[in-house]
């Protein structure tokens, strides 16, 4: 089953028929047809060995495809030369990789340098995209990655893939490493991230909530590296292509579906003979279902406000709730 993916023409990368098949017959991804627009994120989600990581590594060629074809803006990588090609794409994982005896600036500027920039001009960038990720360079510049928390080093890991300018960010499992407050925190600051910058990413995770949250659209992979379910997380949650899906999305898919619904002004009652001064807690239009419902409950009242700016537009109530969610179903 397939959602909305990217119009015609504007793919930014494309797998067609890709499959992988190791000497011993061990299929890990098998006859994959996959489009990713141009600043849109797909995470791959699946159980342990269901071909996502080995999808990943196929569109940079650190593991070469065993039948397909895969474009990145047009050009079929398997005929580009392998390290100009991943000089252009970014690449975040789990571990992230820093150089442990170089700073943290040092460590930003790597791959500005391999293309030829200047030191000077490398480190202006270095400090730019420290700042970018909510990384002070005056505190953090010079720090080697031992004197960093788990998260910062995460955030050196994005701004040194950010670092050549990179119209596509691969990122295996780039947030497993740290605890869940932090993952939250970072997931939030890269999703601003990449609105601000239009990046087209491919994310790797093994946490459904994760790619629910990060995704434009979610590809679920079942074991023998098959694409179960391609589509948008509201899709994937409400609608499961089949039962692998259904099992794996689990018995909470509803509840995980207020996380990617979002509060619109259809789907309110009106103020009458409600003061705005009356209403104890409030939500931004925009805020997902999931916020709403969590404030309605703090509150303790039925019902939340709903202001767009300055101006109150309406109360949410558990009924408005549930219009919402059979919403984003119809759509």
């Amino acid at each position: 089953m397939e959602g909305t993916g990217p119009a015609p023409g504007d793919a930014m990368i494309r797998l067609a028929g890709v499959g992988k098949t190791y000497a011993d017959g061990t299929v890990a991804v098998h006859d994959l047809h996959l489009e990713v627009g141009r600043g849109e994120v797909v995470c791959l989600v699946g159980p342990s060995g269901c071909g996502k990581s080995t999808t990943l590594k196929m569109i940079n060629r650190l593991i070469e495809p065993s039948t397909g074809t895969i474009e990145i803006d047009g050009v079929d990588v398997t005929r580009s030369d392998p390290v100009a090609l991943r000089r252009g794409i970014g690449y975040v994982i789990q571990q992230v990789g820093l150089f442990p005896h170089q700073k943290v600036v040092t460590n930003v500027m790597t791959v500005p340098l391999l293309y030829g920039e200047t030191k000077a001009t490398a480190r202006r960038r270095a400090l730019e995209l420290m700042e970018l990720v909510g990384l002070d360079p005056a505190t953090y510049a010079d720090r080697y990655p031992h004197q960093l928390s788990g998260g910062q080093r995460q955030r050196v890991g994005v701004a040194r893939a950010l670092a050549a300018d990179p119209p596509v960010l691969l990122m295996d499992e780039p947030f497993g490493a740290v605890d869940p407050v932090v993952r939250v925190r970072l997931q939030d600051e890269f999703r601003r991230l990449q609105r601000d910058l239009g990046k087209t990413v491919v994310l790797v995770t093994h946490d459904l909530d994760e790619a629910v949250r990060m995704g434009d659209r979610v590809a679920v992979f079942a074991s023998g590296g098959r694409l179960a379910q391609l589509g948008t997380p509201a899709e994937v949650l409400g609608r499961p292509a089949d039962d692998f899906v259904a099992d794996f999305v689990g018995s909470t898919r509803g509840l995980r579906r207020l996380s990617v619904t979002m509060v619109v002004a259809e789907h309110l009652e009106p103020l009458d003979g409600v003061s705005a001064g009356a209403l104890g807690a409030v939500v931004e239009v925009g805020s997902s279902l999931e916020d709403a419902l969590a404030a309605m409950l703090r509150d303790d009242r039925g019902v939340v406000g709903v202001k767009d700016g300055a101006r109150f537009v309406g109360v949410l109530t558990p009924n408005g709730v549930h219009r919402a969610l059979r919403a984003s179903l119809a759509e």
